[in-house]
């Protein structure tokens, strides 16, 4: 007798192909198929759309194993693979043991019927005899909290209560492999953390788990490795901190080219508008300055000096608005007085959405007193580390005379985002090190 494999789940060359449904071409009942002669025709690539490609992996008995990526990157298709639910369009899938998935929300329960029927319609489906279900099944009403509703039909219940259940019922056929999906989000807390707990029992027990969330941080404390999926490809397979980390960066360079698009085009707007506003006179001397701004104003100021534009600038000098922690970021501020002057300040400042003010200087404060202003200029400021958190942040720029009064205040100029390769906590992440002495050791990974 052969060796069991050490796999639970195999794939090689692992690919599904759907077919658009909607195109003109396509008929939509069996006598259009047979009139227009549509069986048997080979698809045109442009009636299809690839939701894997080439996906290939192992995964150990006993292994947690999570899958990431964003929406429409295969991931519900490659569980539904998993469980048996679509067979492949092309390549390899071996699945060894009994399969219990917990995959779609009310998946496999009839709504006119109780739960207690569909409980036992289930777990017969899944492979148990009647026997086994109705010895399981005070067992299944009591983990899923619901035996006040187990006699409704499952239509007058909520989402949650579909979760329930339908984990309840899932984990008690005591599968080999349990396939969950990101159906646990909608539980209720208590609930969620009962779940997380028999993942973990499961795990304990030897079990094969494939798990899928958008909850990183949920990935990162039950699995032990990591397939990143993106585009219908594997982006990396790792252990998770390594894949979450690189999840994270192209997520955020993903934010850095909206970012960019959306502030070209603000900038833009921000240029006709100007054009097409009158021209503001300067004050005189003895004038009184500006009203201060509601708290719905971006921009004020008596356009003494009018801000052109503004960028961000990576290292390179390349503009970009999605940086890592600890990167050099160059604020570049465009600026043209509406006459010569001798009294000005620029400065930044650095926000959070929530309008916590992370930082924030001048000119002036730096060191720099002004000398001549008399034509169109770029400033820039740069910051040598940008030891932010992880998170989105708004910078504000501002050319004023040095007693405060605003020639062009402009909030929230620009957004970028921040992603650091570690977990932060925090808007601040600084360099750092660990030291100790005494009867304390560790390893470090």
């Amino acid at each position: 007798m052969s060796a069991r494999s050490p796999f639970a789940v195999e794939a090689r060359g692992l690919s599904k192909v759907y077919r658009r449904w909607g195109r003109s071409r396509a008929f939509g009942t069996l006598k259009s198929a047979f009139l227009g002669r549509g069986f048997g025709k080979a698809l045109a690539p442009s009636d299809t759309v690839a939701a894997l490609s080439d996906v290939s992996f192992d995964v150990k008995r006993g292994e947690t194993f999570g899958v990431i990526g964003a929406n429409g990157s295969g991931k519900s298709t490659l569980l539904k693979l998993v469980a048996g639910l679509f067979k492949p369009t092309s390549g390899t899938l071996r699945v060894d043991g009994k399969v219990s998935a917990l995959i779609e929300l009310g998946a496999g329960f009839h709504p006119e019927i109780s739960g207690r029927e569909n409980v036992v319609i289930n777990g017969v489906m899944l492979g148990l005899t009647r026997r086994e279900i109705e010895k399981k099944l005070p067992s299944i009403i009591e983990f899923s909290g619901l035996s006040e509703f187990i006699d409704e039909p499952v239509k007058t219940y909520s989402s949650g209560m579909y979760v329930r259940l339908g984990f309840a019922v899932a984990v008690h056929v005591d599968p080999e492999v349990l396939v969950v999906d990101e159906v646990l989000a909608v539980g209720d807390e208590a609930f969620a953390r009962r779940c997380l707990d028999t993942i973990k029992e499961f795990s304990a027990r030897g079990k094969t788990i494939f798990f899928v969330s958008h909850s990183l941080a949920l990935v990162e404390e039950l699995c032990d490795r990591v397939l990143y999926l993106h585009g219908g490809r594997v982006a990396g397979l790792a252990e998770p901190r390594e894949m979450l980390a690189a999840y994270r960066l192209n997520v955020s360079a993903g934010e850095g080219t909206r970012l960019l698009a959306e502030h070209a085009v603000e900038q833009e707007t921000l240029r006709a508008e100007e054009a097409s506003a009158p021209p503001a006179a300067a004050p005189g001397p003895g004038s009184e300055a500006p009203a201060p701004p509601s708290e719905r104003s971006r921009r004020w100021g008596d356009r003494s000096a009018t801000i052109d534009g503004v960028r961000l600038l990576g290292a390179d000098g390349a503009e970009r608005y999605a940086f890592r922690t600890g990167e050099a970021v160059t604020v570049e501020i465009e600026a043209t007085p509406a006459r010569p002057l001798a009294d000005f300040v620029f400065g930044v400042g650095l926000f959070t959405p929530e309008d916590v003010c992370v930082h924030g200087s001048n000119t002036e404060i730096d060191g720099f007193a002004p000398g001549g202003f008399d034509g169109t200029a770029r400033v820039r400021l740069t910051l040598a580390r940008c030891d932010l958190g992880p998170g989105t942040y708004l910078i504000d720029v501002a050319v004023h005379a040095r007693n405060g009064t605003p020639y062009d205040y402009w909030r929230g100029a620009c957004r970028f985002r921040v992603d650091s390769a570690r977990t932060e906590a925090g808007i601040w992440a600084p360099e750092r090190s660990w030291a100790t002495e005494g009867g304390v050791t560790w390893v470090r990974t």
